[in-house]
């Protein structure tokens, strides 16, 4: 994965070349201006919804080179305003079906930032990220279940299935909580 927006894309607000490129929960990428003006021109009082999938956006990440120019006013402007929308609506309780939509977002970046030897992560998330992975992987693969496969078939499957999910599911909470402090200003 990249640390930035497609190559050849624009910002879909904008219709121009990106500045200060911000990937939001929902894996779309515009301007950290341009996002922040959808934000102002809504209700400051809650997250602003994506313009292209209508996902309400409650996490920012900038790219690694715009947080590298931060020593530029224009840019640093911009990046304080997202890190007060990170602290205002980054750790605000999300209901299941957000959290579900949000997993392959976090997931991905996770997976990126686990093995991007320039990016480093806490050794205490790294341990839980590990020994959720382990452990889920563990029950996945043992005989021993909640629901036996070999007496119910497919329907035994299932719990192996939702033991997944809430790992990764708790997988993804633990990262999110890394990138609210990481892009939220500390």
């Amino acid at each position: 994965m990249d640390d930035g927006p497609p190559e050849n894309d624009f910002c879909s607000i904008c219709h121009s070349n990106f500045n200060i490129p911000c990937q939001a929960n929902c894996s779309h990428w515009y301007c950290g201006n341009c996002i922040l003006q959808v934000w102002r021109h809504g209700s400051a009082l809650q997250p602003c919804k994506c313009p292209l999938c209508r996902r309400p956006i409650n996490l920012l990440i900038p790219t690694e080179a715009s947080l590298q120019q931060r020593h530029i006013p224009d840019v640093r402007l911009i990046i304080g305003q997202i890190e007060a929308y990170n602290r205002s609506f980054g750790g605000r309780a999300t209901g299941i079906i957000q959290r579900l939509r949000d997993l392959p977002f976090l997931l991905r970046r996770l997976l990126h930032d686990l093995i991007d030897p320039r990016r480093s992560l806490p050794l205490v998330i790294k341990a839980r990220v590990y020994l959720a992975t382990i452990l889920s992987a563990v029950y996945f693969l043992s005989p021993v279940d909640i629901i036996p496969e070999g007496v119910l078939g497919l329907i035994g499957f299932l719990d192996d299935l939702i033991i997944l999910l809430m790992c990764a599911l708790y997988v993804a909470a633990v990262y999110r909580s890394v990138l609210v402090f990481r892009h939220g200003g500390s």
